[in-house]
């Protein structure tokens, strides 16, 4: 008997260039999930996105820029015959304190232009996500603060989010 699959997408920016920034906080939860399983991601061209299948579970991240994702999502829910119902996102919040985590089961992308190209494209609103806090800067512009690597005092915080992100994501497939 046939397992329907079951896809967590971490939103990020490719290339060494953007690894560690806020923005790649998505990145970072999917990279958690497959070290505790042992396994390293590879590139599948048809989906333009690395992937790795943990049993049932696909873990994906885009090669397509943040702004793109929605594009990477519709590929691999098309390639993998993915349910919407058995799909989690996982993104970065300025909204949301550092460190912060969030489960919705659906919802609108709060101005999140990844979430929103997600939505977008898939015209539904109905997937689970998690939402990680990454803080806001009064002074610096959000495109730009995204960008930006964390400073030491927030990574402890960070790391933390991030594994609990990824145990949560598991949980809610």
């Amino acid at each position: 008997m046939r397992m329907n699959p079951k896809l967590i997408i971490g939103l990020g920016n490719p290339g060494t260039k953007y690894a560690k920034t806020r923005h790649n906080v998505g990145f970072m939860a999917v990279d958690s999930i497959a070290r505790d399983h042992q396994t390293k991601f590879s590139q599948n061209k048809k989906t333009e996105c690395e992937i790795v299948k943990i049993g049932e579970i696909i873990l994906a991240k885009p090669n397509s820029f943040m702004n793109n994702s929605g594009r990477a999502l519709a590929k691999l829910v098309n390639y993998f015959k993915v349910g919407l119902g058995d799909i989690l996102v996982i993104y970065d919040d300025v909204d949301l304190p550092v460190g912060t985590v969030r489960f919705r089961k659906e919802g609108g992308s709060a101005g999140h232009k990844g979430m929103q190209s997600i939505i977008d494209t898939l015209k539904t609103d109905q997937m689970k996500r998690i939402r990680i806090g990454v803080g806001k800067s009064d002074t610096v512009e959000t495109d730009k603060y995204v960008l930006q690597s964390f400073p030491p005092v927030e990574l402890k915080k960070i790391k933390t989010a991030i594994d609990e992100s990824a145990k949560l994501a598991v949980s809610k497939l």
